[in-house]
């Protein structure tokens, strides 16, 4: 099942993190996701620019390669049918297509998407009418100046699939309302009671003040943060985590997590056991809350003004959102 035309469509008009700029060592090497339906890769090219494509050869729209990372040498070829492509996106051969009245290779390179490097993260977005990127991320920009994310290198990927629809999961990240309830270990390292969630832009940054007697070993410690339509922003002590909440259907969610560390041989199995508890305790909520909105008979009640601000954000960017047409 794809999601929705009017989810795609928020995802294609949107900045969405691909992939650290450390998955980028030489020429050839990609990084492919499908984000709300749609095959994209990005790639170093030949001159050590980082481009994005759409991964469907002009030909019949066959993927280069599948999701995931690695390199494709020194030319993206078509499984299908052998089109050969240039690492900047220009058709190099139709292998073995003939002639063909009309044909203009100079027409059929890989559709290209907007690129932004951002301390070390790779994001991608519309080639033309696309938000203002420095606008969009400036808020969490100002949070992080002191923040060394561009001497960190990527660590880990890790993904977990959850029965909801996608905009549960955002709403559930956007408060910390719910944090005495779902997560006591969490609760345990942070003062629940003066959580709060200011909001900048299309951003939400989350404040959530450590107990003092968890200071010295707490993991959550540091800057938490959203970013409109479903990017959150977890940074660390030594080190940080992208996790990208995209739509696999109507109702079922793929939560990415990108990890990045200084020291990314080190054991960070703290970092990682902590970051599986949460999500299990928020999956397990989200995932029954979804049975309760399909069952469609029952109305949700008042957001609250001092915790559920950051919801009611979300809800009105997305009915803001244009529709496809």
């Amino acid at each position: 099942m794809q999601p929705g035309a009017a989810t795609a469509a928020v995802f294609a008009a949107s900045w969405q993190c691909l992939a650290h700029v450390s998955q980028f060592a030489q020429p050839g090497d990609y990084v492919a996701e499908t984000v709300a339906g749609r095959p994209l890769i990005a790639v170093r090219g030949e001159d050590g620019t980082i481009r994005a494509f759409r991964n469907a050869c002009r030909h019949r729209l066959s993927p280069f390669v599948d999701d995931g990372a690695g390199s494709c040498g020194r030319e993206l070829t078509c499984p299908y049918h052998g089109w050969r492509y240039a690492l900047d996106g220009r058709l190099k051969a139709a292998t073995r297509f003939g002639p063909a009245d009309g044909f203009d290779a100079g027409a059929l390179g890989l559709v290209a998407l907007g690129v932004r490097l951002w301390r070390g993260w790779v994001f991608v977005g519309p080639a033309e009418g696309a938000p203002d990127f420095d606008a969009w991320i400036a808020p969490v920009a100002r949070r992080a100046a002191a923040v060394p994310m561009e001497a960190w290198r990527f660590a880990a990927r890790r993904t977990h699939e959850v029965a909801c629809r996608w905009s549960v999961y955002v709403e559930n990240y956007l408060e910390g309302y719910h944090v005495p309830a779902i997560h006591p270990a969490l609760d345990a390292e942070i003062v629940a009671d003066d959580y709060r969630v200011t909001l900048e832009g299309r951003v939400a940054i989350h404040h959530a003040p450590l107990r003092p007697e968890r200071a010295a070993d707490a993991v959550y410690d540091g800057l938490w943060a959203w970013a409109w339509p479903n990017l959150g922003i977890n940074v660390y002590r030594d080190g940080m985590m992208m996790e990208r909440i995209w739509p696999l259907g109507e109702n079922r969610t793929r939560l990415d997590y990108l990890y990045v560390f200084a020291d990314p041989d080190a054991d960070h199995a703290a970092t990682f056991a902590m970051s599986d508890v949460v999500t299990a305790e928020d999956k397990a909520i989200c995932e029954a809350v979804e049975r309760n909105m399909a069952a469609g008979d029952i109305a949700m009640g008042p957001l609250s003004p001092r915790h559920e601000g950051a919801v009611r954000l979300f809800r009105d960017l997305l009915a803001a959102a244009p529709t496809p047409k």
